[in-house]
């Protein structure tokens, strides 16, 4: 009964409390009539969805049942209260074993649970305040100032991971060897005294490359409960910012002072106050004396009198908040002592304290004397040079006039050369078919009279005719290039190739000829142009084979490079196609890749290879009137390879 624990002893059959001590009343917060006596789960109504399922496995399976510092909602001394208990539900058996009877063992933690959950939460507030800090932190322990503890601050500061903790810090982050961080270590942990640095530089590694950086940091001693020191918290604030821009600020403010030498300029300053006004040795010089303790407007009088009232109000002004505090003026100055005159630009501006009165005007003064002089000598140059350019420019109007009479004159040559040189081949068809006509019918007159000589003279007037018949249709295509004025649609040049090699299926299937390409793309351009290009350059490949090889020809579409681009003397900076049709022909000798583009340039003899001498001279047409360019670069006797260089469609 006077027990420090809670005790209940319950009958197993009808759950009701036989035997109940102080401890378990107390606990508990009911009346000892209260409970004896009644059913234990109407004295416990607010706990029994709990915990009556596991007393009756106690009495059914008769193992005891424990609960360590349970929470649970108790209704003591008439209000509900949350407390936190340990308890043992105990069966006891009689000597057949059965369980007759339940002992409750009760021991109320609230008091020891809620300390440590204050203690807990207080420490993790701690520790959420020191990893979430904007301060970088790390806990030091130990004379070998192993990691105990680091912010995610502190590890980005140091470039590494949390597999830093519980290493030495020297370990793991060899750069630190060279700065003085140990021996300060080992010195605040024996003496326990703080302390701080400023502005140190620590060169680190970041990304694998060295990195300077410049940090605020301190050492603090931690103690333990006996009063002894066991580690360090080190607390570091990144300034390497703060610091450059003040080294940035330093080197510009000596810049500065050189500038101003260099560019032999003067400084001044007006007191507002006082009406003090302070000089540089340079202004000294220039004005003859030193304005120190002197009202400023005793320098007046020392400029020349047409400027001493514009100078005097633009100062005033300048010193008014209206005027933003901008001071800009040009005077002269008259040495008192010399009477030199010097032409200064001056050049100022005011500072105004928060309720916007002026407190300073600060300015530099220039010597612009020479420069006055030079300037108006220069315009009299400009003068003297401007009426020399307007007789010229009177002179190259009239150039113009007559550039522009003979530009006129030049497209009208060039229409009507083109009209001559289609209506030329034109009308020379008639005559060219006459002749045909008439020695077909010749030679069917007379052709069983002829000798084999005579036979051959008419085969070489069909042949001739035939040929320049062919000549005659290849110059007008050629002359009606420049006219055409379709406009530019997109073209899919695997469609432009496929057709061309439809036209050529006969002579392909007849030289066992193959032709490749890689994926070909969509431009700008006229389809017929294009086809007429593709059918040219493929049937060249047809006609001038190896004996006895297979022709084999191959296209192959590519981005142009920069150093290509500018090679064929195309636009820099613009996108090209280089589309390139090479094959195993006869080829060529590289010093003939210029000429083969001239129009009726051949370089073999009629009779070897049939050909007017005008193909390629329409590609190189076709292809400039694309915007583009082709040549031959690369073409050997071993075979010929055509460069085609078309824009990118944009």
């Amino acid at each position: 009964m006077s027990a420090p624990v809670g005790i209940c002893v319950l009958d197993a059959a009808t759950l009701t409390p036989e035997i109940v001590n102080d401890s378990f009343i107390a606990v508990a917060g009911k009346s000892r009539q209260t409970i004896l006596g009644n059913f234990y789960w109407d004295t416990f109504a607010e706990v029994r969805q709990y915990y009556e399922t596991a007393l009756e496995t106690v009495i059914r399976e008769g193992k005891p049942y424990s609960a360590d510092e349970a929470e649970m909602i108790l209704i003591r001394h008439g209000k509900q209260e949350r407390v936190y208990l340990t308890f043992v539900y105990t069966p006891l058996k009689n000597s057949t074993g059965k369980v007759k009877k339940v002992a409750v063992w009760l021991l109320d933690n609230t008091l020891q649970v809620k300390s440590r959950l204050k203690v807990e939460e207080s420490e993790k507030f701690a520790r959420t305040v020191f990893y979430n800090s904007p301060v970088a932190k790390i806990v030091y322990v130990g004379t070998d100032m192993i990691v105990q503890e680091a912010n995610e601050k502190m590890l980005e500061i140091l470039n590494r991971d949390l597999s830093i903790i519980d290493v030495p810090i020297l370990d793991s982050v060899p750069e630190l060897k060279k700065t003085k961080l140990f021996e300060e270590y080992l010195q605040v942990l024996k003496t326990g005294e703080i302390y701080t640095k400023t502005a140190q530089g620590i060169e680190l590694i970041k990304d694998g490359l060295p990195y300077k950086g410049y940090y605020d940091y301190t050492y603090k001693p931690l103690h333990d409960a006996r009063g002894i020191i066991y580690g360090v918290m080190f607390t570091v604030i990144d300034v390497t910012d703060k610091v450059i821009a003040r080294n940035k600020l330093e080197e510009a403010e000596l810049s500065m002072r050189g500038a101003v030498e260099l560019a032999q300029l003067g400084t001044w300053s007006i007191d507002v106050a006082t009406n003090g006004l302070t000089y540089s040795p340079r202004l000294i010089e220039w004005f003859g004396y030193d304005p120190a303790a002197q009202d400023y407007n005793q320098v007046i009088p020392i400029l020349s009198e047409e400027d001493q009232e514009r100078v005097a109000n633009a100062v005033a002004w300048g010193l008014n908040p209206e005027s933003g505090g901008l001071y800009d003026e040009i005077y002269t100055v008259i040495h008192p002592t010399t009477g030199k005159k010097r032409m200064l630009h001056a050049q100022g501006k005011t500072v105004f304290d928060p309720e916007g009165r002026p407190v300073r005007m600060n300015g530099t003064a220039q010597d612009i004397t020479l420069q006055v002089e030079v300037q108006m000598e220069l315009e009299d140059q400009v003068q003297q040079r401007t009426e020399e350019i307007g007789a010229v420019v009177e002179e190259l109007r009239a150039t113009n006039e007559e550039l522009e009479e003979a530009n006129l004159q030049l497209i009208h040559m060039n229409q009507e050369l083109a009209q001559f040189a289609y209506i030329a081949s034109h009308d020379l068809q008639e005559p060219l078919r006459k002749i045909g006509t008439f020695v077909q019918l010749l030679e069917g007159k007379i052709a069983d009279h002829l000798d084999e000589k005579s036979h051959s003279y008419i085969a070489k007037i069909k042949d001739a005719s035939i040929r320049m018949g062919a000549l005659i249709r290849d110059v007008l295509a050629y002359s009606a290039l420049p006219k055409n004025q379709e406009v530019y649609v997109t073209v899919n040049l695997e469609t432009i190739a496929s057709q061309a090699l439809e036209d050529y299926d006969l002579r392909m299937e007849q030289t066992g000829a193959t032709v490749t390409w890689n994926t070909l793309p969509e431009i700008k351009g006229i389809p017929l142009q294009m086809s007429q290009l593709f059918f040219n350059l493929i049937g060249n490949s047809l006609k001038f084979i190896q004996p006895g090889v297979p022709p084999k020809i191959q296209i192959n579409c590519s981005n142009a490079t920069a150093e290509e681009i500018k090679s064929v003397n195309l636009k820099t900076g613009a996108a090209y196609y280089k589309i390139q049709f090479s094959d195993n022909g006869i080829g060529m000798s590289p010093e003939n890749t210029q000429q083969i583009f001239n129009i009726f340039q051949r370089l073999h003899r009629k009779n070897e290879f049939a050909g007017t001498g005008i193909g390629l001279a329409m590609c190189r047409k076709i292809v400039q009137n694309h915007n583009g360019e082709i040549n031959a670069e690369g073409s050997n006797e071993k075979g010929a390879v055509f460069n085609v260089y078309l824009p990118m469609e944009k």
